[in-house]
């Protein structure tokens, strides 16, 4: 029976076989990982599962024809078979002037140490006992009567990239997260859904599963009971976890590959200003022990600490090779890649800065607005900027928050909502973007 190569002997035998069947380059991408997980539902195992896969991908070219292909079979005849097939692969598809490997001397040549791996092993027994933990303290809120379950979950990654520039990056990561899910019910029957989580790279930084599971259950029993609002123009606060996802709508419209495409209501703003004076949206992808640190991009190119926004100003599209190359601009080491797949541009830590009040002041400030803990629907046109989404939170009324709401839906321009968005002091460093608090005035809130 066939020996499975390791992984670096795998990936440079791809490499060497891709040069002998006529690839004019390539280059090659390695995981090892191995998953453990676990889940329950009210207080009984649901799975507990154990998972160890390996996979290499192949990437080549001739000359401006590129291919990419990949396997979970690291054996010598498999693997051989797979270089031929992509060579084969490249000199038919179309030409793409746009497409190859990095210049050899611009590639990092001295990669940080990130501590990005955790290297303490947790038993599936240890991640069923915290999901268990997490949903107890959930169930213990007054209010809620059943739980939708709690999961926990580690990765630990192998991952080598090499190509014929003779560029070669060899690490471990590790990720950890677990969430519980729960649903709260009043006198009459009514009910209401709502979860937390927490993730981290190393275990020993994830939150309690006291305070992730009583904050999940606090957060559906304050939901109980949602009044119906009319139709009306207000100010509308995004709490943390929704306002993360809003800057990740900007960092979607500044990708290059959405610029390169034209398919960007932002492809006129570079240079100009997108937010008000006083916030700066920071990128650091050498963040210690960061969800999104890299010490160098998926294509080799050096990473460094930017402002993607400067007091305001976009200063920066994020750019791999491919989108550099078609919109005649350099690189901005912001690849990044997967098994199989071709590089894209993505950034990595983000923070944004510059927010002076306490969300407390900003609440005591609105005078009639909607405080958002739940958005719904993909109502977001990256092409035009409308945003509409369907939405449930709670009422301000007289700068205190009161009822809850839902069946609202909010809307209004992208441009609009990041020139005049209000941000708040609450940064949590513990996400991959860290957004405060953000206040968008005057949006429209549709209702009954």
């Amino acid at each position: 029976m066939p020996t499975p190569l390791l992984l670096s002997d795998a990936i440079e035998f791809l490499i060497e076989q891709a040069k002998k069947n006529g690839a004019d380059a390539a280059e090659s991408f390695g995981v090892d990982s191995t998953t453990t997980s676990a889940e329950c539902r009210q207080q009984k195992t649901e799975t507990l599962e154990y998972a160890q896969t390996a996979a290499v991908d192949l990437r080549v070219f001739c000359g401006h024809r590129p291919a990419t292909v990949s396997s979970s079979v690291l054996e010598k005849e498999a693997l051989k078979e797979l270089a031929e097939r992509a060579v084969q692969m490249a000199k038919v598809v179309p030409e793409d002037p746009y497409c190859g490997l990095a210049d050899p001397d611009s590639q990092a040549r001295t990669l940080p140490d990130l501590d990005m791996y955790d290297a303490e092993e947790k038993s599936a027994q240890q991640l069923l006992d915290l999901a268990l933990e997490t949903e107890n303290a959930a169930m213990s809120v007054k209010g809620v009567f059943q739980s939708d379950g709690a999961g926990t979950s580690v990765d630990k990654s192998h991952i080598i990239m090499a190509s014929t520039t003779g560029f070669k990056r060899e690490y471990n990561r590790s990720s950890a997260s677990f969430s519980v899910s729960v649903i709260a019910a009043d006198d009459d029957g009514n009910k209401e859904m709502d979860y937390d989580y927490s993730s981290a790279v190393y275990f020993s930084d994830l939150e309690s599963p006291e305070k992730i599971g009583k904050s999940a259950g606090e957060r559906a029993v304050k939901r109980l009971n949602p009044q119906k609002i009319a139709s009306q123009t207000m100010d509308v606060v995004f709490e943390p976890r929704l306002a993360r996802e809003l800057i990740g709508t900007l960092t979607s419209a500044i990708n290059g590959a959405a610029i390169a495409r034209g398919t960007s209501f932002l492809k006129d703003c570079l240079h100009t200003q997108i937010l008000p004076e006083e916030l700066t949206l920071l990128e650091d992808p050498f963040k210690k022990r960061g969800l999104r640190s890299r010490p160098c991009d998926a294509e080799g190119l050096p990473c460094q600490p930017k402002a993607l926004v400067e007091k305001g100003v976009l200063t920066t599209w994020l750019l791999d090779l491919h989108s550099a190359g078609k919109l005649n601009m350099a690189p901005t080491g912001h690849a990044t890649r997967g098994l199989g797949g071709s590089p894209r541009p993505s950034a990595s830590n983000l923070t944004l800065t510059g927010g002076k009040i306490s969300p407390e002041e900003l609440i005591k400030g609105i005078k009639n607005g909607i405080y958002v803990t739940q958005l719904f629907g993909q109502g977001i046109n990256m092409i035009t900027g409308d945003y509409s989404r369907g939405a449930t939170g709670f009422l301000i009324e007289n700068g205190k928050i009161t009822v809850p709401v839902s069946e609202i839906t909010v809307a209004g321009s992208l441009k609009d909502m990041f020139k005049n968005m209000i941000a708040t002091n609450d940064l949590d460093e513990r996400y991959a973007f860290n957004v405060p608090t953000l206040c968008l005035p005057q949006m429209s809130v549709a209702g009954k």
